[in-house]
């Protein structure tokens, strides 16, 4: 195990670099849709009032010394494979960092998305804050993992996030139940394995319109998820994809000229 998780390090640092030296910035865009993009939401720097919510629903997840039973239904954390973990730990190893949850908070309030498909939930971070980005939309976000969605359920439900269908589940069965929906915005956030992440394009592409936004978590999170997010780029329906390293967004806009940006944000 130790092995592995040097050799996922190792590859991560040296696509880091290699990200560094292709990436640019909203100076570097020549697509009208995409430098708005970088320019309004992936580089605003508006304090709003909502981060100070996001950061303290997190910061209670750190304090809370619980324990609680995990089945990995994908390929779990690098961090640990202990079944009995800390709510606080997995806070701290898998949950989605307060920068990103603030970028996913202005995405979804620059995009406006009523109708938003969540592949993993976790405890609840990304979740909570495309909530307060768009009270009006209506989230599905599916968990593999029973107890982890019992609790996280728990705490939407004490935070008052009403807009917020959890279900718990196999990826794989339950979004063919969700095949007849459309989706604005599809954040695919679990199971970081090659097969299943194609699986679930490839089945969620059915749910998708022009406007649709799909945002991959971890792209470079191994290699073979690497290689995932290279076919997906091919795909064609696929037009516009944005790199930010740690993100890779899909747009499926007809009327874009077929383009891929590596953007730092």
């Amino acid at each position: 195990m130790k092995l592995r998780n040097f050799e996922t390090l190792l590859y991560q640092i040296k696509s880091y670099i290699k990200f560094l030296l292709k990436s640019t910035n909203q100076h570097g865009v020549h697509s009208p849709f995409v430098y708005s993009l970088v320019t309004k939401c992936f580089y605003n720097r508006s304090k709003h009032e909502e981060y100070k919510t996001i950061s303290a629903y997190k910061n209670q997840l750190l304090q809370n010394k619980n324990k609680i039973s995990v089945n990995d239904l994908g390929i779990g954390s690098h961090a640990t494979k202990q079944r009995e973990r800390f709510i606080s730990e997995i806070a701290e190893n898998a949950g989605t960092t307060n920068k990103r949850a603030k970028l996913l908070y202005r995405l979804v309030a620059y995009f406006k998305p009523n109708s938003i498909l969540e592949l993993g939930t976790s405890l609840g971070i990304a979740t909570h804050a495309m909530s307060l980005a768009n009270p009006e939309a209506s989230i599905t976000s599916i968990e593999g993992c029973p107890n982890i969605s019992n609790f996280t359920k728990a705490n939407f439900e004490k935070h008052q996030l009403n807009n917020i269908n959890l279900i718990t589940g196999n990826f794989n069965e339950e979004i063919q139940n969700l095949k007849s929906k459309t989706y604005n915005l599809i954040f695919f956030d679990g199971n970081h394995q090659k097969e299943a992440t194609l699986s679930y394009f490839e089945t969620l592409l059915q749910t998708a319109h022009n406007d649709s936004v799909f945002i991959f978590d971890d792209i470079y999170w191994s290699k073979e998820m690497t290689e995932a997010w290279e076919t997906i780029k091919q795909h064609p329906q696929v037009t516009v994809t944005i790199d930010t390293f740690f993100w890779g967004f899909v747009f499926l806009r007809k009327e874009q000229a077929k383009e891929h940006f590596i953007i730092r944000v």
